[in-house]
């Protein structure tokens, strides 16, 4: 399914539009956008258009595109939602490059994991990083994940093998977080 309308400082999520499919499709002819993502690259008007269809209609996800301005600069989500067990698994891309390094998935992540738990009442969520990715990792860790494990050779990618790095974020320790409120 698609998310509702989330407001932080930086950015908006909202639900994703058709007319946002270009604007994926492009990010994603890009080599250096993609060199953290496990997919193997740009999708075919018909391959989009039926993303956003299952999307759309998955009962276990939520999806968002990252809008600063009145324009998308990103996609979030979160799928395989077990219900039963109260867990998923999230995942973040900032596709405009001009907005890399400025907050903008920091405050995504922490807008995701607050819907996460209050409006989803789920229990743990996950997620994975390539480990070169330390700007996703340390952005990750400000919206309160923490190291579970790695994922050793977990991708073939520009001819070698990377490690993954996962994490998870606990309910409680969230919520502990909130009360308690920013280091320092």
């Amino acid at each position: 399914m698609f998310g509702p309308i989330l407001r932080g400082e930086k950015c908006t999520l909202r639900p994703p539009r058709k007319e946002d499919l270009t604007t994926y499709q492009r990010w994603f002819e890009d080599t250096e956008t993609l060199r953290f993502l496990p997919g193997l690259g740009p999708l075919s008007d018909s391959q989009e258009e039926e993303w956003f269809k299952r999307t759309g209609e998955d009962p276990n996800g939520v999806a968002w595109a990252i809008e600063v301005d009145g324009r998308v600069v990103g996609t979030t989500g979160i799928h395989g939602i077990d219900h039963r067990h109260g867990h998923g698994e999230t995942g973040l891309v900032i596709g405009d490059k001009s907005m890399w390094r400025k907050g903008i998935a920091s405050e995504a992540m922490a807008l995701r994991t607050a819907f996460c738990f209050r409006e989803l009442n789920l229990h743990k969520i996950r997620t994975r990083a390539f480990m070169e990715n330390k700007a996703s990792i340390r952005a990750l860790e400000k919206a309160g994940y923490r190291q579970s494990g790695v994922l050793r050779h977990e991708f073939y990618r520009d001819g070698r093998w990377h490690d993954v790095w996962t994490g998870e974020v606990l309910r409680e320790d969230w919520e502990r977080a909130q009360r308690e409120g920013p280091p320092g």
